[in-house]
Order: C-alpha cells, then sequence, then structure tokens
C-alpha cells in the first residue's frame, strides 16, 4: 500500500453535491496550492447529461479517451452522447437507478464519471485533489471509490453518517482486491446477508494491481465520533474535518432530545459544539468547518491546533461553481443588502439529517412551488434499503409519491415535508430533468449561515468574484 507523502493543505474547498464543487472550481483551488475537492454524488448522472448537453468544448470526452480499459468510454458515448445536444424540452435518458446489485453497464458508467471528474480536476498542475462522498449513498460507493482512485484521487472525504468500514475498503481497491460493503437497513441496522460487491479486476489493464492510496479525511461533528473512528476504523483515517451546525447541506441531528425553534428549525446546543483540544489530542490533523470562510476565523482555527479549514459557500457561488449563473447572481445581490433567509429546515432531507436551504422563489424551498410539484423517485440516490416481509431486500425513499412508500411499509407522516434533492440540486446546476407534461424540475440551493458575507469576496468595481479571491482573502495575512 503506498503511504502519501503530500503536506496538508490549510484550505480545504468542500465537496458540494449535485455538481456544484464540480472539476472546473476544484482545479481553480488545487492549482494555487490548496484542497480542491469534487463532489463525487450522482457522477454517473451528470456524465450522461453532459453528453447529451452535447459536451461542448469536448472536455468530457478527452479525459473519456484517457480511460485505461478500452472500449468502457466508446460504450457510454453510444448510449448518451447527443452531437449538438438534445433538445432543452426534451427529457434527458435516464441513467440505472443504484442498486445492490448493479449492471455492469451501470458499473462502467459510475467508474468511468468518477475517474472523469477527477482527472480533469487534475488536469495542467501539480496540485492535490479531493472527492467528497456520502455515506448515507450506498449502493454506487464502491465503484465510486475505485473510479476516482484510478484517476489519481489525493483524497477521499466523506460524511453524512459513520464511515468505519470505507478505510478499509480504500486499501482493497488500491491493491485491485474485491472489496465488499454491508448495507445499512432502514434505522441504521448493517446486515450481513444483504451487501454491494465491487471487483475491480475488469478495470486493471496489463496486470496492474496496485495503486495509490488516497488520504482518507472522515466529516465529523463530534468527539465522540472522532475518537471512534481513529480507533475501530478497519483502516487508516488520516484526519477529520470538523463542521459545525452552521454550515450547508446537511447537518448533523442535535445530540440528545430533539426540539425545534419557533422557525421550525432543529435546537442545538453544548452538546452539539466539538471540542477541538479533544480531537487535537488523538494526534490526526483536523479541518474546522462551518462559517469559517474569514481570515480571522481562519487564525482562530489554526491557534486551536487546526490543520486548517474547509470552506463551502463562499466557494459555491464564485465563477467556476457548478450553480447556474443567474443563480449565483441572484443569490449574492441578496447576500449583500442582508436579505437572504437561510432555513435548517429538519424535514426536507429524505436521509432524515437536517438540511440547510436558501429561501428562494421560485425553488423548492417555496411553498408553493413545493405543493405545485408532482412527486417523483426517477434517481433514487437516497432511497433507504429495507428488509421486505419475504427477507428480500426493498427500496423506498420518503421523497416519492406517498402512496407507493406507504406501500412499501414506510409511515405515510415520514413523506410530509420531504423534498427531492436529487432532482433538485440538478436543476440548481442547469441539468434539471424534463418531467411528463413539459414539467421542468424546480432547484433547491443549499447554502452556509455565513452566506451572509459573500460581499466581503468581491473587489471594487466588480459583481463577481473567482475561487482566487475567496483564497486571497482567506491567505492574505499568512
Amino acid at each position: 500500500m503506498d503511504e502519501p507523502t503530500m503536506t496538508h493543505p490549510v484550505i480545504i474547498q468542500g465537496g458540494m453535491g449535485v455538481g456544484v464543487s464540480n472539476w472546473r472550481l476544484a482545479r481553480a483551488v488545487s492549482e494555487r496550492g490548496q484542497l480542491g475537492v469534487v463532489s463525487g454524488t450522482a457522477l454517473d448522472v451528470l456524465l450522461a447529461r453532459r453528453l447529451q448537453r452535447g459536451d461542448e468544448g469536448g472536455d468530457m470526452r478527452r479525459a473519456m479517451a484517457a480511460f485505461p480499459v478500452a472500449g468502457v468510454a466508446q460504450r457510454i458515448l453510444d448510449r448518451y452522447f447527443v452531437p449538438g445536444g438534445k433538445p432543452e424540452d426534451q427529457p434527458f435518458k435516464p441513467t440505472p437507478i443504484p442498486s445492490n446489485h448493479p449492471s455492469a453497464a451501470s458499473v462502467e458508467l459510475i467508474v468511468l464519471s468518477n475517474f472523469v471528474e477527477v482527472f480533469l480536476a487534475k488536469e495542467g498542475h501539480g496540485g492535490v485533489v479531493g472527492i467528497n462522498y456520502l455515506h448515507k449513498i450506498q449502493m454506487p460507493t464502491l465503484p465510486s471509490l475505485f473510479g476516482s482512485i484510478l484517476a489519481g484521487v489525493d483524497y477521499v472525504l466523506m460524511g453524512a453518517g459513520i464511515p468505519m468500514s470505507i478505510p478499509g475498503m480504500l486499501d482493497q481497491l488500491a491493491a485491485g482486491q474485491v472489496a465488499r460493503m454491508t448495507l445499512e437497513l432502514e434505522g441504521g441496522v448493517g446486515s450481513e446477508e444483504f451487501a454491494t460487491v465491487f471487483d475491480p479486476a475488469p478495470f486493471l489493464v496489463g496486470g496492474e494491481r496496485k495503486l495509490k492510496r488516497p488520504y482518507f479525511l472522515a466529516i465529523i461533528s463530534s468527539n465522540v465520533l472522532a475518537m471512534a473512528l481513529a480507533k475501530k476504523a478497519n483502516g487508516r483515517v488520516d484526519g477529520f474535518v470538523v463542521e459545525g451546525a452552521t454550515a450547508g447541506g446537511h447537518n448533523a441531528p442535535p445530540r440528545g432530545a430533539s426540539t425545534l425553534n419557533e422557525r421550525g428549525e432543529p435546537v442545538y446546543g453544548p452538546r452539539d459544539v466539538p471540542d477541538p483540544e479533544k480531537i487535537r489530542a488523538l494526534g490526526l490533523p483536523f479541518w474546522l468547518a462551518g462559517s469559517y470562510a474569514a481570515p480571522e476565523r481562519l487564525a482562530e482555527a489554526l491557534s486551536r491546533g487546526a490543520a486548517g479549514v474547509q470552506v463551502g459557500t463562499a466557494f459555491a457561488f464564485c465563477e467556476e461553481s457548478g450553480i447556474e449563473t443567474e443563480t449565483k447572481a441572484r443569490v449574492l445581490e441578496m447576500s449583500r443588502r442582508g436579505a437572504i433567509d437561510v432555513f435548517t429546515d429538519p424535514v426536507a432531507s429524505p436521509t432524515g439529517f437536517p438540511f440547510k436551504v436558501a429561501r428562494l422563489e421560485g425553488t423548492l424551498s417555496d411553498d408553493q412551488v413545493y405543493s405545485e410539484r408532482h412527486r417523483v423517485c426517477d434517481l433514487g440516490y437516497l432511497r433507504r434499503v429495507y428488509r421486505r416481509a419475504d427477507d428480500t431486500l426493498g427500496y423506498r425513499c420518503p421523497g416519492e409519491p406517498e402512496d407507493h412508500y406507504e406501500a412499501k411499509g414506510g409511515e405515510r407522516c415520514d413523506t410530509a415535508g420531504r423534498k427531492c434533492i436529487c432532482n433538485g440540486l440538478l436543476a440548481t446546476i442547469g441539468l434539471g430533468q424534463v418531467q411528463p407534461g413539459g414539467y421542468h424540475e424546480p432547484p433547491l440551493v443549499t447554502v452556509g449561515d455565513d452566506v451572509v458575507g459573500l460581499g466581503r469576496f468581491v473587489s471594487a468595481g466588480r459583481e463577481t468574484y473567482s475561487a482566487a479571491d475567496v483564497l486571497r482573502v482567506l491567505l492574505g495575512k499568512l
């Protein structure tokens, strides 16, 4: 197993999905000496839809041509590429929904898409690149990890769960060995009877069996979880991203009894504030995250023993991110005049984790837009796996039609307020599906609490800012 020898960066650019932290953003950060991170969520859908949009500029096809296994790229091109792009009013061709027994075509698409995103992020510079995954998304994890390793990814980051078995899987995949991931059933209980298995052999050409094993950084929100991972994980944990409740995207649920404030948001208390001193005592590097996008906050983190900070929201609205330009401009304008409302929604995400949204008219956080949307689960990344009465594996999502969820044994009350994050986030980056009847999926914008400070990155006389501007502000006094 290769031991990485890089010096750890000070700034980690958050891995925001779906496609917000794209290869362009990660490359812009990495080529400036910090850790650029691509989101690993739904990369198979992103690649398929980018190809159906015509792959303007040819970036997808250039990266696909570098894939080491003959025939894989051509099969994907034959299936999804549309020269000149599909008509805007036509739906995207669907991709396989994740399952524990994926087809060979699905595995190829997952491996290739992760390879492509990392390849492009690493292209043309000597910096380091990471990829971020959600532990809650289980079925595509193994082929996704392998695709990124095949492209030479330097760091793997994972949150939204307890990634106890991921370090060992990285060891196995880098060594070209078969890896097995036990699936967590509804309620967080693992079952050896249900697992997903991945064999990297078909993707290892010329007998190559040893690839670089990337660093593994666990995204955590408590000292207890940090200590458990450091002592009990099945392989090497290389550090932690310690994320507070003000960060965007998914937040950890409050510890102890759950209560809501007058706005209907989860209430976090002293038990939910991790202690950097206890994490420092583990002897592993850590980065603080959640409203650290200011030079004084970076200095504070360093003074507390952190290796640096992770920053998400500031990068989400820079020029290189995947969010549509109009949405970025709208959020930035609202931020600069203090008019943006950030809401920690306790029920929006089908994962059960609180999910932070920007309340914007015309998005899924708009009650009218939400009520008018026809519920559909056609991507399936956040489906939960459960044991059926006949002891077979079933899939259900609280964001699917209520009757469907209830017919699968789910409680109807669990569907109230659930939003289709999969479709919403794809729409946020301009790759939303066109549903029957010409209905265009509405976007869903997630931000952290420090979205109010975006103006600090905009220079006089400009209306936008770049990833380089974020780094300049944060690192200016170091």
